[in-house]
């Protein structure tokens, strides 16, 4: 193999190919990531950096499983029937059910926290009830979809199996580092949870246009996602400095 003879050290196209192919692992892992902090949230308190981690876990075999059959990988975008002369293939079917999974789950945490009265309010996340493994097998789900979006990008990125390989890795230890901060922060402040639970409402949405042949560039879609957090950000600068202002005038001169 040529990774054992190390000539790739020296060559720079190996280098900017790994360095891409990370950098797009990391931003097509977002969503995933999201709806794992979404999901594990749910859990006691106890478990939930055993369920994120767990469930990025999952997404790294699966990614490496399926990077391990290539061929495979090819032919899922062979159509394979049609309907009113559009052709489906596997891998389409498989988008427009991961959307519609995700719609479902999204809607269903958007009206827990719409409906849920102030009982419910003062009773801390991870009460409800969600099970470990219920949890994991819907974040197992997910990964199968998230995951052949992303080994179908690598495919397209690098011509070396080990290439992608590393991007993978690279792409989920960051992850994993980045889990536990995003989880908390998502889980403390309900308006950001909101936000991920609308971000994966589009998502949703787009991996079914997707199935449908209709393609939307997910730049797009991240760029309305950072503007949006852009503006949540202002929003708690503003709030933090008027809690501040009032807690500075109820102090006794």
């Amino acid at each position: 193999m040529e990774f054992f003879t190390f000539a790739w050290v020296t060559d720079p196209q190996i280098w900017l190919s790994l360095v891409t192919l990370s950098a797009l692992e990391i931003v097509l892992g977002i969503d995933n990531l999201v709806f794992i902090a979404i999901l594990t949230g749910r859990l006691p308190a106890h478990q939930r950096a055993l369920g994120r981690r767990v469930g990025l876990a999952l997404a790294l075999i699966t990614r490496l499983m399926l990077l391990a059959t290539l061929a495979w990988i090819v032919g899922l975008t062979q159509p394979v029937f049609e309907v009113a002369g559009k052709g489906f293939s596997w891998r389409d079917m498989i988008l427009i059910a991961g959307g519609l999974f995700l719609l479902w789950k999204a809607t269903v945490e958007i009206h827990e926290m719409v409906e849920k009265d102030e009982d419910e309010a003062d009773r801390p996340e991870g009460a409800a009830g969600a099970t470990f493994r219920g949890v994991v097998i819907q974040i197992a789900i997910v990964d199968i979809i998230f995951s052949l979006d992303s080994v179908i990008t690598a495919v397209g990125m690098a011509d070396k199996l080990w290439v992608m390989v590393a991007a993978v890795v690279i792409a989920m230890i960051i992850m994993i580092v980045a889990a536990n901060p995003l989880a908390d922060f998502v889980s403390a402040h309900p308006t950001v949870k909101m936000l991920a639970l609308a971000f994966l409402l589009l998502i949703g949405v787009i991996l079914i246009a997707d199935g449908f042949g209709m393609h939307v560039p997910k730049g797009y879609i991240y760029f309305a996602l950072a503007f949006s957090v852009a503006v949540e950000t202002l929003n708690h600068v503003v709030r933090g400095r008027r809690r501040r202002r009032l807690a500075a005038a109820k102090e006794p001169s």
